[in-house]
């Protein structure tokens, strides 16, 4: 009976590839479900499609650059077509994205609006603070930090209230368009070690920190002298002159002489004698040309809000 159903079904039964493993497992010879074979054959349609469209074969040191879609996209004012890659589809949104024609939008904004307008604006301000931001790292933040605070000794801090060339919006744009040089003469050839401690005290004493009466004397004389000369930049009162950018003295704040890090009254007097003696030299470079003068109106609304003052 069983040999009888074995025969009956012979004809129906799927053949095999004719392998055979220990002695009843065999390989069936199925067909390919037809939704399979259709996939396959979409897949292999769309790579052919895909290699006249898009780059896809390496060729010696180059590569297929489907010649059948290009891409139009602008540099500045220059129109430039190419094949099409990631990279020129990248440069096409960020000039004709909707963000891009946004952000066009707003430093049209930006470049009509004086600094009150600006300033008074909410959105023009979030506008400036997301893009100055990315100004100010990658042209300021290696010399002033990233948020502003500087370095003693090398470079002024932004985010306080002292300002040697100007706080005002106007100032600090004159600031980053044309460059500054701070310089102040080295007094070490011209004055003897005491006369530049006695400096040091007298410096020290104008900002309210307590100090040797006599040894302060003696250092008005020279810093309000002939002898020493200090008062022609510094002014006699020790407050500075912006036209001149020679700090003020009577702040307390240091943006070259380590005082606030000073563990004594010794310390703080000798940080200020070093410089006394050794002079100032630095120079901030000039970012007309570099930036656009609606990228340095945004800088500067960024680092006036970043501790901007008068």
């Amino acid at each position: 009976m069983n040999q009888t159903k074995t025969s009956s079904q012979t004809g129906k039964a799927v053949q095999t590839t004719g392998h055979a493993w220990d002695g009843d497992l065999q390989e069936f010879n199925n067909p390919l479900p037809r939704w399979w074979l259709w996939s396959f054959y979409a897949t292999v349609i769309f790579a052919v499609v895909y290699w006249f469209l898009y780059p896809a074969w390496p060729v010696g040191r180059g590569y297929t650059t489907g010649p059948l879609h290009r891409i139009t996209y602008k540099v500045g004012d220059e129109v430039r077509t190419t094949h099409w890659n990631t990279r020129a589809r990248l440069v096409k949104e960020l000039e004709e994205g909707k963000a891009a024609r946004r952000q066009r939008e707003y430093m049209e904004k930006i470049a009509a609006a004086d600094f009150d307008t600006i300033l008074a604006d909410p959105r023009m301000m979030d506008f400036t603070r997301s893009v100055g931001k990315v100004l100010f790292a990658d042209n300021c933040a290696a010399c002033h930090g990233a948020g502003g605070e500087g370095k003693v000794g090398l470079f002024p801090s932004l985010v306080d209230d002292d300002w040697l060339w100007g706080g005002s919006p106007e100032a600090i744009q004159t600031t980053i368009r044309e460059g500054r040089r701070g310089f102040m003469p080295a007094f070490g050839e011209t004055l003897a070690g005491p006369d530049i401690e006695a400096v040091a005290e007298y410096v020290l004493s104008l900002s309210g920190h307590s100090v040797d009466e006599s040894l302060r004397r003696r250092g008005e004389a020279i810093f309000q002298g002939q002898e020493g000369g200090c008062h022609y930049c510094h002014g006699e009162d020790g407050r500075g002159i912006r036209s001149l950018g020679s700090a003020n003295l009577t702040d307390a704040v240091w943006t070259i002489a380590d005082v606030p890090g000073a563990p004594d009254h010794g310390a703080a007097r000798k940080a200020v004698a070093e410089v006394v003696r050794k002079g100032v030299s630095r120079q901030m470079p000039a970012w007309k040309g570099r930036l656009s003068d609606t990228e340095i109106k945004l800088l500067t609304v960024y680092v006036y809000d970043l501790g901007g003052g008068s």
